[in-house]
């Protein structure tokens, strides 16, 4: 995708008739001179004076805005014009961009390159703009401006989507990733470049929550596996809603009796909406008994003399 805007580099100031006159009977004062010197100069930094070329991309739903002043003849060398302007370049997202790439061309009247160059913006915060310096060599006088996003994908490094599997073990999971309901694991997830939060919740389970940093460069087909962890007490979930975490000490077809903090409390079993037991493993350990001496029959029994 690229968006395309023209902008008018030829200079169409004033003009001076004078070269018409025979140069053998042209004479001028001094003061006229000055005038003339000041004409010339006027017309040529009319071009610095033209108004600033103002392109957002993408067309549909921008995400940069891009300002580009005048540009700047800085001479030319082996029949190529060096061209400076400098540019500034808005994050219009409610994300930090780490980095934005773009490839900046130079088009003459009928749309032929004939000049183009790499513009780079780095750590753009929400709302942020920064400006940075881009310069071109032109074989040519260029008449329009285009830019393209430079990579694969087609988009900014910044702002692309970039698929990552994520699984749980077990599978089955409840993901949200910063805050946000996404589905069950194992799923593929498009997330942009940058930090995210990651929560899996999962019935009989210890809720779990991780930072993903998604790396801008980062190639697709990547995962990440979570392992869940077991609940540390036994849960009960209400019909109302509320859970209570500790201890169940007993259940029967009426009622259930758990231990919070302490204290049992007891809930009739149609209050009751679930019941997660934590595993226990009970080891029963024996004390060795103290050996009995037996005394020998020839000890104990010895006749008397």
């Amino acid at each position: 995708m690229s968006v395309r805007a023209s902008k008018s580099f030829s200079d169409k100031g004033p003009s001076c008739c004078l070269a018409a006159l025979p140069v053998q009977e042209f004479r001028m004062p001094n003061r006229a001179h000055f005038l003339l010197v000041s004409l010339l100069l006027a017309s040529t930094t009319s071009f610095a004076k033209k108004s600033e070329l103002v392109m957002t991309w993408p067309q549909d739903k921008p995400t940069l805005k891009l300002t580009f002043s005048n540009f700047q003849n800085m001479g030319s060398f082996g029949g190529k014009t060096t061209l400076v302007s400098d540019v500034v370049v808005q994050n219009l997202t409610e994300k930090v961009m780490p980095r934005a790439i773009f490839d900046v061309s130079l088009l003459d009247k009928n749309k032929v390159r004939i000049g183009t160059a790499m513009l780079v913006v780095d750590d753009l915060n929400p709302g942020q703009s920064a400006k940075v310096q881009f310069q071109c060599a032109a074989v040519g006088q260029p008449a329009t401006l285009s830019i393209a996003a430079h990579n694969s994908a087609g988009v900014p490094s910044s702002t692309r989507l970039i698929p990552i599997m994520i699984i749980s073990v077990p599978p089955g999971a409840t993901l949200r990733v910063d805050d946000q309901l996404v589905g069950t694991t194992p799923i593929t997830v498009r997330m942009m470049s940058g930090t995210h939060n990651l929560e899996l919740q999962k019935d009989g389970f210890a809720v779990a929550k991780t930072p993903l940093d998604v790396n801008p460069d980062e190639t697709p087909g990547g995962s990440i596996t979570i392992t869940l962890g077991g609940l540390a007490d036994d849960t009960i979930e209400l019909r109302d809603g509320s859970i209570l975490k500790g201890d169940v000490v007993s259940m029967t077809l009426e009622s259930v009796i758990i231990n919070v903090q302490g204290k049992e409390q007891t809930f009739d079993r149609n209050q009751v909406k679930k019941i997660f037991l934590v595993e226990r493993i009970v080891t029963h350990s024996s004390t060795p008994q103290a050996a009995v001496k037996s005394s020998s029959p020839s000890d104990s029994q010895a006749p008397h003399r």
